[in-house]
C-alpha cells in the first residue's frame, strides 16, 4: 500500500517529490528533472498546485506533490490531497461493467433495455421543425452495454452539443418528451455524454446493490482505494483541494469548497472524490492484467478488451464547447487518430516524446488526467483542480510530466 505520510512536504511547503523502490526503468527516471519542471509550473503562477505519480506494474516510480491546495490559504499541497475527480469515475463504472459481464449478469450485446427498461425504445432526436418543436423517431436497433461504454450511444452532454441544450429548454415546459433522446442512431457515431450514467444503474441492478457499495466490495475495497468515494468525511475534507477559476486574463481566482451535503445517489459518469495514490492503485492494476497488491478486479482477457478499439473509423475525443465557462474546446493530440475502447480514449499512433501508439487515457472536469502506456508498461496520473476544463496550461505541465516519464522507459 502506498503511504499517505505528509513526510513528503517540505518545510516551506511548496515542493516535495520521492522516488520509490521500483522495478528499473531503461533508464532510470530522472525525477529532479520532472521535479523542476513541476515546480517552474507552480512558481510562474501556471497552476497553484499539482499531484503528479507514475507506475510500472510492480511499483511507484514518480510521486511529487507542488504548490499548494488553496492560494487563498496557502495550505500546501501534499501526496494524499484529495481531489474532485468527475469524469474518471467512467474508469471505474466500466470495470465494474464488465466485472459483471465476467460473471454473466450483463452482456456487451444484448439490448441494455432487457436490464433497464428505461433504455428500452429508445427515441432519436431528428431535428427540430420551424416552430422549434424536436422530432422524434424511434430508434431502429437497441441500445447495448457495447454503446454505452463506447460512448456510440447517442447520448451527448448539453457542454457538448447545442441541440441538446435547445431539447432541454423546450422539454422543461413539456413534461410528456423523453428526459434526454439520443441524438443519432447507436453505433454510427461517437459523442460524449451520459453513457456511463446508464451504465452505473446498470451495475445496482445486475449487481444487486448501489453504486457506492459495489464500488468498495469489487473495487475500492480490494485495491486499498480508502480515499476514493462519491463523499467525504471531515477529515478527508480537510486535506482536500480548493477549485481556482481562470478568469479572462488567466488569472487564478480560488474558490470555496463545495458546501457538505448528504450523499446524493452516486453516479457512473461524475462527482467522485480521490487521490493519485488511490487512482493509480487502479491504473496499475489495469497495466499489470487487472490484478494488483493480491487483488484481481478483472480477468488478462477483459483487460485486453478494454484496451482495444471497440469503434472502427468512428473518429473520437474531440469536442467544441457550449460553454467556455466550464470548459475550453478538447483536442489533446491535434492531428491524432483517436478511438475508444471499453473505457478509455486510444492514440491510434504514438505522441511524439511521449505515449506510444495503443495508449489508453481520459480525464476529469477539473483538469486531472491520466494515461496508461501498455508498450512502455507505465501508468501515470496528474491532479490539478482549475475550471474551465482542458486548460491550456495545466495541459502543457500534463505534457511536460508525461514526456518526462515516457523518455525514462522508451527503448533506446
Amino acid at each position: 500500500m502506498l503511504s499517505r505520510r505528509d513526510a513528503l512536504l517540505r518545510t516551506a511547503g511548496l515542493a516535495t517529490a520521492i522516488m520509490l523502490p521500483a522495478a528499473p526503468a531503461r533508464q532510470p527516471v530522472q525525477s529532479g528533472e520532472i521535479d523542476a519542471a513541476l515546480q517552474a509550473k507552480v512558481a510562474a503562477g501556471e497552476i497553484p498546485g499539482v499531484v503528479a505519480m507514475a507506475a510500472n506494474q510492480q511499483a511507484v516510480v514518480y510521486q511529487g506533490a507542488f504548490g499548494v491546495r488553496s492560494m487563498a490559504t496557502m495550505a500546501p499541497m501534499s501526496s494524499d490531497t484529495i481531489f474532485r475527480i468527475a469524469s474518471m469515475v467512467k474508469l471505474l463504472t466500466s470495470v465494474a461493467a464488465l466485472q459483471l459481464v465476467e460473471r454473466g449478469k450483463l452482456k456487451l450485446d444484448e439490448p441494455a433495455g432487457s436490464v433497464d427498461p428505461t433504455l428500452a425504445s429508445p427515441q432519436i432526436l431528428a431535428g427540430f421543425d420551424l416552430k422549434g418543436i424536436p422530432q422524434l423517431r424511434p430508434a431502429q436497433k437497441p441500445l447495448t452495454l457495447r454503446n454505452l461504454l463506447t460512448h456510440t450511444s447517442g447520448f451527448s452532454y448539453p457542454l457538448w452539443d447545442s441541440n441538446v441544450i435547445r431539447y432541454l429548454k423546450f422539454a422543461r415546459g413539456h413534461p410528456g418528451l423523453p428526459r434526454m433522446p439520443l441524438m443519432f442512431e447507436p453505433g454510427t457515431r461517437w459523442a460524449y455524454g451520459g453513457s456511463l450514467d446508464r451504465v452505473g444503474r446498470m451495475v445496482e441492478i445486475a449487481g444487486g446493490q448501489s453504486l457506492d457499495v459495489y464500488f468498495r466490495d469489487n473495487i475500492t475495497g480490494p485495491l486499498g482505494m480508502t480515499d476514493t468515494g462519491f463523499s467525504i468525511t471531515d477529515q478527508q475534507r480537510a486535506r482536500q483541494a480548493s477549485l481556482h477559476v481562470r478568469n479572462a486574463d488567466g488569472k487564478l481566482l480560488p474558490q470555496l469548497l463545495e458546501k457538505p451535503k448528504p450523499p446524493s445517489a452516486p453516479s457512473g459518469g461524475g462527482s467522485l472524490y480521490s487521490t493519485a495514490p488511490d487512482y493509480l492503485a487502479l491504473l496499475q492494476a489495469l497495466l499489470n492484467n487487472g490484478s494488483s497488491q493480491g487483488a484481481s478486479i478483472l480477468k488478462p482477457e477483459t483487460v485486453a478488451l478494454m484496451s482495444a478499439n471497440q469503434i472502427g473509423d468512428i473518429e473520437a475525443g474531440k469536442l467544441r464547447t457550449t460553454n467556455p465557462a466550464l470548459s475550453n474546446d478538447v483536442d489533446f493530440f491535434p492531428g491524432a487518430r483517436l478511438r475508444w475502447g471499453l473505457g478509455h480514449m486510444i492514440n491510434a499512433g504514438p505522441v511524439a516524446d511521449g505515449r506510444s501508439a495503443g495508449s489508453l487515457t481520459w480525464a476529469g472536469l477539473f483538469n486531472t488526467y491520466y494515461w496508461i502506456d501498455p508498450a512502455m508498461r507505465i501508468a501515470g496520473v496528474i491532479m490539478m483542480q482549475i475550471l474551465p476544463f482542458a486548460d491550456p496550461l495545466a495541459l502543457k505541465t500534463y505534457r511536460q510530466f508525461e514526456r518526462g516519464i515516457s523518455q525514462a522507459f522508451k527503448p533506446g
